[in-house]
């Protein structure tokens, strides 16, 4: 039995085959690298939905080369420290980097937990699907979540759209949410070298309705960009990629190696 319930009707689906099948006869294939595609027409939006596959090579290479680690191994011990109970969702798993890591922690602690990743982008998914086979992974919206009430004992959001309705209902009570988000040094450097006037990141209040905040840490550090390639990976995983006019994007194009801040906000939230 699959951890996911049908889009169209809410009820549980089954594996069968190469198909996710509900008991009202919804079929939804499997795809060959492992995900299926649970991502209704009505739920995409008028936008473009998820990163296009430039997008999504260049993140997935920017962060293997591990300039995100230090982010990474404190998400990964946020997890090993507040996980009580046996499915983990990734809201956003993107091509699967923190997805990945998490599943390694906790095995190396000897606990292996269902795990579970979304992503609104089918391309995301199907790399993440290539690097990951322990986990169920679907396309889907963070907004229209494809699991039942009260199913997941944790919930991972790493810079992805906030729902905290749909985040709260697929939580069980007590149970821990985790969230990134930049703080508001991150990449200072890198801004003030595009913009003629930058501006630092607002923070907002960590009080989230429904949601009891247990503990924050700031992950703060300087990268060492060296190369142009790798600086562009960065900036277009920004949201100000899609904000920038084409002198700024000239001046990025001219940046070769870089000294810049990441500086994250990491919180645990408890379900009450």
């Amino acid at each position: 039995m699959s951890i996911f319930i049908c889009p169209v009707c809410g009820k549980r689906l089954d594996l069968s085959g190469n198909s996710y099948v509900c008991e009202k006869g919804h079929s939804f294939d499997r795809a060959r690298s492992g995900y299926v595609n649970l991502l209704l027409s009505k739920h995409m939006g008028k936008t473009v939905h998820g990163d296009n596959k430039l997008m999504v090579q260049a993140r997935r290479d920017f962060l293997n080369k591990g300039y995100y680690s230090p982010l990474c191994d404190a998400l990964c011990d946020a997890v090993s420290y507040n996980l009580s109970g046996s499915v983990i969702i990734d809201a956003g798993c993107g091509e699967g980097y923190y997805t990945a890591a998490i599943i390694d922690k906790l095995k190396d602690n000897g606990t292996e937990p269902l795990v579970c990743g979304i992503d609104i982008s089918k391309t995301a998914v199907e790399y993440c699907s290539k690097r990951i086979k322990s986990a169920e992974l679907a396309v889907a919206s963070v907004f229209h979540i494809p699991v039942a009430d009260s199913s997941c004992d944790m919930l991972v959001t790493l810079f992805a759209p906030y729902c905290g309705e749909e985040f709260q209902r697929v939580l069980r009570k007590g149970s821990i949410m985790i969230m990134a988000i930049p703080s508001e040094d991150h990449l200072w450097e890198l801004k003030q070298a595009i913009y003629d006037t930058p501006y630092k990141n607002e923070v907002k209040p960590y009080e989230l309705e429904g949601f009891e905040l247990v503990s924050k840490k700031r992950v703060t550090y300087e990268m060492h960009l060296d190369s142009q390639e790798d600086i562009n990976a960065l900036f277009s995983m920004t949201p100000y990629y899609y904000r920038t006019g084409r002198e700024q994007q000239e001046r990025l194009l001219q940046i070769n190696q870089l000294t810049t801040k990441a500086d994250f906000e990491l919180l645990v939230y408890r379900n009450i």
